[in-house]
C-alpha cells in the first residue's frame, strides 16, 4: 500500500518503506517515524522478509529516480539477507538514489559508505540467523517435555471442554456456545469424538 504525505510536486522525492512480518510487529510505529522524516510517499506491506516477492517494495524500486531518497527505519526492513541488501543498494546507487536507514544514517555511494553498509548488513543477517537458531533450540527442548504438542496451543482446556459436554446434556449448542464461548463446531467435534468412544 502507498501513503501520500505530500501531494505537492517536488523535484527530489523522499520515499519511505515500512514492512512488518507478524501481527505483533508495530507497523504504525514505523509509519510514524517515516512521517516525522517528512517522506512524501510511504510504501508499506505486511509480509515476511523471507518471502521473495514483496510487491510494494518492488513497486518502490521501479518508482524511485535519480536524486530521490529512500528512507527505512531499520536495516532488516530493507532486505532479507546481506546479499539481497547489497544487490538492492547497488541497484539504488546505479539509479542515483540516496539511502537513509534511520538507525544508521545516510549511506553514501562511496567506498566507505558501501563498506559500512556491508558490515551492518552482515550483522543484521547474523542476528536473524541467531534468532532462528534459538527458536529451533527452544522447540527441540520443548519437544523433550512429555506434555509437548506441535502447533498452536489449544484455546480451551480439557476441563472446560468436559464442562461444556455436561452442559450439552441440558442445553442446546447455541446456548452452550453463549455460556462458554466455545464455538458450535468445536462442541460438535468433541461430542462426536465422545459418542464414537462410547
Amino acid at each position: 500500500m502507498v501513503k501520500s504525505i505530500s501531494e505537492k510536486w517536488v523535484e527530489n522525492v523522499k520515499y519511505g518503506y515500512a514492512r512488518v512480518s507478524t501481527r505483533q510487529q508495530d507497523l504504525e510505529g514505523q509509519l510514524r517515524q517515516l512521517e516525522e522524516e517528512h517522506c512524501n510517499k510511504i510504501f508499506f506491506e505486511k509480509i515476511t522478509g523471507t518471502k521473495s516477492d514483496r510487491p510494494e517494495f518492488q513497486k518502490l524500486l521501479q518508482t524511485v529516480q535519480a536524486g530521490d531518497t529512500l528512507v527505512v527505519t531499520k536495516l532488516d526492513r530493507f532486505a532479507r539477507s546481506t546479499q539481497d541488501a547489497l544487490n538492492t543498494i547497488k541497484l539504488l546507487f546505479e539509479k542515483g538514489v540516496r539511502i537513509n536507514v534511520l538507525n544508521l544514517g545516510i549511506i553514501e555511494n562511496t567506498s566507505t559508505g558501501r563498506l559500512i553498509f556491508t558490515i551492518f548488513s552482515a550483522f543484521a543477517d547474523f542476528e536473524r540467523d541467531l534468532i532462528v537458531e534459538r527458536t529451533q533450540e527452544g522447540k527441540e527442548l520443548a519437544k523433550q517435555k512429555p506434555d509437548f504438542r506441535e502447533g498452536r496451543p489449544k484455546k480451551f482446556s480439557q476441563q472446560q471442554i468436559n464442562l461444556a459436554m455436561q452442559l450439552l446434556e441440558k442445553y442446546s449448542y447455541k446456548e452452550v456456545e453463549k455460556m462458554t464461548g466455545i464455538s458450535k463446531s468445536t462442541l460438535s467435534r468433541n461430542k462426536r469424538k465422545r459418542d464414537s468412544v462410547n
